[in-house]
């Protein structure tokens, strides 16, 4: 995902979201906020990101050589959860693809993420714009990143990266070409906040731009958003949000056509009060009187 749009910071983990005065700005030798620290430096984080970009190629690999007319994955297109359609076109079908994020999906922002954090700065559209113009250089490949476009790829299967940048086609290009991915094509096989006509970070419309030229067999991504836009209405709790995307229907596609990456840095998942993520029945500490058990959940149902 991006952050255009968002109302957060740079770095989330930093209290409240202030901003850190620059005679204050940590040196680079401090410790880095914990969220980033396990996002940008963390073992866990690689094995996690290479084990789901495994997973992304496994999964479209099979679904390309199924002795059927392909069908299009469950998405999210005008504001509602699309069904698969079948990708017939004529006697043929529509190529196959699979729809990236690009921002920590496939590439990760180091360098934006350095001097937010060193330079104690809130996130901005200025510094952004500037991000996306001037700092392909600075970026690096998620981990599983390379190898899972590069079999994509050989397969027959083209990757199309649909993402909230908004101000440089190019920047994004290049973006993705520096950390070893490949070429993308504005409007061909890159489409960025706005190319539906419409100025928001919801995807859904571009999702439809993209369903009517490709086969779009599976999606990836470090935020709901990217993969129907009904997850990010700003009306739903954070554990209503939850509750949406493990619901039985939906709970199905979670490593079956969608996949998504971890981003505790950023985003529409960082949101909620204590109480909201800590609701009625889970609150304990060690004056808490003995209670009953909880019923097991009968997970699936």
């Amino acid at each position: 995902m991006m952050r255009a749009g968002l109302v957060s910071c740079a770095a989330l983990a930093l209290a409240a979201c202030q901003t850190v005065p620059a005679a204050e700005a940590p040196v680079a030798s401090a410790d880095a906020p914990d969220t980033m620290q396990w996002l940008y430096g963390s073992g866990e984080a690689a094995g996690a990101s290479i084990q789901t970009w495994r997973n992304i190629a496994d999964y479209a690999i099979a679904r390309s050589r199924e002795r059927r007319v392909p069908q299009s994955v469950t998405m999210g297109i005008d504001g509602a959860i699309a069904q698969p359609q079948s990708c017939a076109q004529g006697d043929s079908w529509k190529p196959l693809a699979v729809v990236f994020d690009v921002d920590e999906t496939v590439i990760l922002n180091q360098g934006y993420e350095y001097w937010a954090t060193t330079s104690g700065a809130s996130f901005s559209k200025e510094t952004w714009e500037k991000w996306e113009k001037t700092g392909a250089s600075y970026v690096r490949p998620v981990p599983g990143a390379v190898t899972g476009i590069r079999r994509l790829r050989e397969a027959g299967i083209t990757p199309v990266f649909n993402t909230n940048r908004e101000f440089s086609p190019e920047g994004a290009a290049k973006a993705i070409a520096a950390a070893g991915l490949g070429e993308a094509i504005h409007r061909d096989t890159l489409f960025l906040r706005g190319d539906d006509g419409v100025n928001s970070g919801d995807k859904d419309g571009r999702r439809a731009m993209i369903a009517e030229r490709y086969c779009v067999v599976a999606l990836a991504g470090d935020n709901l958003g990217d993969f129907a836009d009904i997850f990010n209405d700003d009306t739903r709790a954070p554990l209503e949000r939850r509750e949406l995307a493990a619901r039985g229907d939906l709970a199905q596609l979670w490593g079956n056509g969608w996949f998504v990456l971890p981003n505790p840095v950023y985003g529409y998942s960082l949101k909620g009060t204590v109480e909201q993520v800590f609701p009625e029945g889970t609150r304990w500490s060690p004056e808490t009187a003995p209670a009953d058990a909880p019923a097991i959940m009968n997970e699936g149902n």
